[in-house]
């Protein structure tokens, strides 16, 4: 009996000892899991859903981020690439993720897989000069996309025609594209953007806005101020009647107020779409720089400076082309200086034979005596 007892002892003891070490192991687990769930990684700050990792100088992502992350604010660092492992867990409440400042070049195939629920994207004031037309999943839910200040230069216009003709932005209502140096809009850049409503253009250094460009999104604002506009050609009014529900944006463009506008200040005069219209100027001829186009009459529409200066051009081209043919007519004659000098001298004989032979049948014909001794000889 007390050997069984001993042994019932013993048995106790162990089930006790497993149950305190199956406890601690389970204690441990469920720590973990919160730790995984509401940790805050280092040098970022934590509050409720938004996790803020703001000029902290980081390089990549922080991994381990709690995961009902929905606000996520990486701005202000030094991350120059972003792909498919700055991401490695899914976040699945992330809605909104800021990534600004950061000189990010690179952004790759699939970096946004993990973000399935992911609607607005601020990749705003970076140097982008890859990003991959497959960074977002099929299904995206991406609905505002800002890329103001990302190509600094023309050549990545290519860049930008990836990503948005990539078809699968099919969500997206809102799309800023201002202060880029794009120049000129291609044919079609927008065709795959079908529910894309709101569009700023705005400080791009675009020069015009050719047929087809804004065709296809069902466009509400568009904002082209501050660029290099000179005039709007008569189709792209068009294409602007056709979106009765467009409002549109056109201070602080060169507008050049001579004949080839007059269809654009037909266009202004009888149409509600431009907000600013108050706020547009004439930047030359000097004689309407700064007067209103509002207050432009088409009297004052005139084209003659513009041929003068055509003209004036054509003249001086003429006179470079004259002058170039006078230098290699010279260059020639100087290369054949000899030869000509001995052509120059057959002429001079010949022409003194000839005039010989003139002056000596004047002799004979002037002098009766010869002229008789000249017709006996030919008998």
């Amino acid at each position: 009996m007390r050997l069984l007892s001993i042994l019932c002892g013993c048995n106790r003891g162990n089930i006790r000892r497993r149950t305190q070490e199956s406890g601690v192991m389970s204690l441990l687990f469920l720590l973990a899991v919160v730790l995984s769930c509401h940790g805050c990684p280092d040098k970022c700050l934590c509050s409720s859903q938004t996790v803020k990792c703001q000029n902290q100088d980081l390089d990549a992502i922080p991994h381990f981020l709690p995961a009902n992350t929905k606000y996520l604010f990486v701005t202000g660092n030094n991350i120059s690439r972003i792909s498919v492992d700055s991401f490695p867990h899914q976040l699945a409440q992330l809605t909104d993720l800021y990534l600004s400042g950061n000189g990010m070049e690179s952004v790759d195939a699939k970096v946004f897989n993990n973000l399935p629920n992911l609607v607005r994207l601020d990749l705003s004031n970076n140097k982008i000069q890859m990003f991959s037309e497959r960074a977002f999943p099929d299904d995206n839910k991406l609905q505002v996309l800002n890329l103001s200040r990302c190509f600094h230069n023309h050549s990545t216009t290519d860049v930008v025609l990836n990503v948005l003709q990539s078809g699968n932005l099919l969500q997206l209502t809102v799309l800023d594209l201002s202060n880029n140096n794009l120049v000129i809009l291609p044919d079609g850049i927008f065709t795959s953007l079908p529910n894309l409503v709101n569009l700023s253009l705005q400080n791009s250094s675009i020069v015009s806005i050719q047929n087809g460009t804004l065709k296809g999104p069902p466009l509400r604002d568009l904002d082209l101020r501050d660029n290099n506009l000179r005039d709007l050609p008569l189709t792209t009014l068009a294409e602007f009647s056709l979106k009765p529900d467009l409002h549109i944006r056109l201070a602080g463009n060169p507008w050049r107020c001579n004949c080839v506008i007059e269809d654009m200040l037909l266009w202004l005069n009888n149409s509600t779409q431009v907000l600013d219209m108050q706020n547009l100027t004439c930047a030359d001829p000097k004689t309407l720089r700064q007067q209103l186009l509002s207050q432009v009459r088409q009297s004052q529409l005139k084209c003659s400076g513009d041929m003068e200066g055509v003209l004036e051009t054509s003249y001086v081209f003429l006179g470079l082309v004259l002058a170039l043919i006078g230098v290699i007519f010279l260059l020639v004659l100087y290369l054949n200086r000899k030869g000509i000098k001995r052509w120059m001298y057959n002429i001079r004989d010949a022409c003194r034979d000839h005039m010989e032979g003139y002056h000596y049948r004047y002799e004979i014909n002037s002098d009766p005596r010869l002229a008789n001794l000249s017709i006996n000889s030919d008998v």
